[in-house]
């Protein structure tokens, strides 16, 4: 690799075209400059120059060499002024989230990067825990969750909540019972079985105290959001899903949404890793997610 320093060296001297007057404008000795041109001929392992007095012409190496030094530190200064700007409308944005809050809020962060174009939204679909990791390991600079983190690992801020739905085949409207979903079965996705033991505990229906997580039968398992309630529409079980994902579905009109005693509610937290502001232009994009969730729970 050559010396960055005998380069800005090359590059200064070709450019003033005199070693003394190099000298001057580095605060360098004129034996210095020479000796950096030595050193970075010998690591080129080609001349560089042909000195006449004290001047000098450039070899053909010579011009290569100087074309490259110009290039690398035209990159370091771009690099450098790079970060000293944190653009809002420039940049990606690493989100992870739930499957159901993916399906929700991507349409809308996309219509944000759609007004500009500079902005890069990726989207992580995960589990709360794979949450907890991505974002411990920086390959999500922020994520939602549903549970309470280590507040000595991440920042924490409480969003607001989302209502968690039991979700049925339009054709079972009547009374919904334990003897329901067992006949029914649960058509099974990553949060299916957390979303439905909450449900079950907070719902204060006494007619579903008989549903047994351990022997209800399983009838299907996907992980695509998009793809959950098709079974059910097509009454191939019942499922949990928070509201968001309810409405946001193209079957929402097909389904029957079991109305609880208690409305049962996740709390949900942004987190990103302590000590570790977020650049400006995720500031945006959190405002959407609270004017959502505010907008979500309004209704």
């Amino acid at each position: 690799m050559l010396n960055p320093l005998w380069l800005k060296t090359f590059k200064t001297l070709v450019e003033v075209n005199h070693f003394t007057r190099t000298a001057e404008t580095l605060f360098m000795t004129q034996p210095g400059v020479t000796q950096h041109i030595q050193k970075l001929e010998q690591a080129c392992h080609a001349p560089l120059l042909i000195k006449k007095g004290k001047r000098f012409e450039l070899t053909e190496q010579g011009h290569t060499v100087y074309r490259y030094a110009c290039q690398l530190i035209e990159q370091q200064q771009a690099l450098l002024d790079t970060l000293q700007t944190d653009d809002p409308y420039s940049g990606s944005i690493t989100l992870a989230c739930s499957g159901a809050l993916a399906q929700w809020l991507y349409p809308k962060f996309i219509a944000l990067q759609s007004q500009h174009p500079q902005l890069e939204v990726r989207f992580e679909a995960a589990p709360n825990q794979r949450i907890f990791d991505r974002v411990r390991q920086d390959h999500s600079l922020f994520g939602l969750v549903t549970q309470t983190p280590d507040q000595g690992e991440f920042t924490v801020k409480h969003l607001g909540v989302e209502e968690l739905c039991l979700v049925l085949p339009k054709s079972h409207h009547h009374p919904v019972t334990s003897e329901t979903l067992q006949q029914l079965g649960l058509v099974d996705h990553p949060d299916a079985t957390t979303y439905l033991g909450k449900y079950l505990q907070e719902c204060d229906n006494q007619e579903l105290n008989d549903v047994s997580l351990k022997t209800l039968r399983h009838n299907t398992y996907i992980n695509q959001i998009s793809q959950i309630l098709y079974p059910v529409v097509h009454g191939i079980g019942f499922t949990v899903l928070p509201l968001s994902a309810v409405r946001s579905s193209p079957f929402y009109t097909q389904l029957y949404v079991h109305t609880p005693m208690n409305k049962v509610e996740d709390s949900l937290y942004l987190i990103y890793k302590k000590d570790r502001p977020l650049p400006s232009r995720y500031q945006q994009f959190i405002t959407l997610i609270e004017q959502s969730v505010n907008q979500a729970t309004a209704t």
